[in-house]
């Protein structure tokens, strides 16, 4: 499925229109049949909440893939959230199967319909919050999240890593597009990217670390710890080919 540009620039329908389209929907029910926790998550998320009777918020959780490991490791308080309507519905058909107390519902981690300091901890896995467009719609959904999590509650999160050996020819050549003015400009930002996928254009923001440090630090949060998904695990042959290198980071609101 192709993606509609909306004003000429990336934006929320764009990404949303993505995230309906059946090849999608089926590839991420197909990860929380077959994958579940990637071995670091459940790593980081036993370390980062180690009381299962304390609640947990999962944004951009997809069909489920972590919230139904989650609820499996013992987690008794989960309220699953993502953007995409579709993926809720499939979640909740999913439960009905799977008959687990999680709360599923449709919403946008830019402008959440919860209470103030509701929740002991917030995820958002799998590069979630990297496919929000801009700069100031990123911020604005860690200053929600600031804003549910209960003072002294735990914020974990990945990112992909814009400083990897990997990608530094890539980046140098977008940067130099970016000073000449020849970068693609449904783009909003340098660090923005789509990748061509077998099911459409795929938009994600890649950040410098020093980048997601600072947005953290300036809404209030103290960063405790990132490290690469590779430091965290040895990950399986299906779980690398579903995903690949990210940055954990953990994240606490103080109090």
């Amino acid at each position: 499925m192709s993606l509609k540009v909306i004003n000429d620039k990336v934006s929320s329908e764009m990404v949303l229109q993505y995230y309906q389209g059946k090849e999608v929907l089926d590839h991420y029910e197909e990860a929380t049949q077959r994958i579940g926790l990637w071995k670091s998550e459940e790593l980081v998320f036993r370390q980062s909440f180690p009381n299962c009777r304390k609640s947990l918020l999962e944004l951009g959780c997809g069909v489920g893939r972590i919230a139904f490991s989650l609820w499996s490791l013992g987690y008794e308080k989960i309220w699953a959230t993502d953007f995409s309507p579709k993926m809720i519905r499939r979640a909740l058909l999913l439960n009905g199967q799977r008959k687990s107390g999680i709360h599923f519902e449709t919403q946008d981690a830019t402008a959440m319909n919860l209470e103030d300091e509701s929740f002991h901890g917030v995820i958002f896995g799998f590069n979630g919050l990297m496919q929000i467009p801009g700069s100031q719609g990123r911020n604005q959904a860690m200053k929600e999240v600031f804003r549910v999590l209960k003072p002294g509650g735990k914020f974990v999160f990945t990112t992909h890593d814009r400083s990897m050996p990997k990608w530094k020819k890539f980046w140098h050549k977008e940067r130099k597009k970016w000073r000449k003015g020849i970068e693609d400009k449904t783009l909003l930002e340098f660090g923005d990217r789509f990748e061509e996928t077998s099911k459409g254009r795929l938009y994600l923001h890649v950040p410098e670390i020093s980048e997601i440090r600072r947005s953290l630090t300036q809404i209030g949060f103290i960063v405790e710890k990132d490290l690469l998904r590779s430091k965290i695990a040895t990950e399986s042959k299906l779980v690398n080919e579903y995903s690949d290198e990210c940055r954990f980071w953990v994240s606490r609101k103080p109090g």
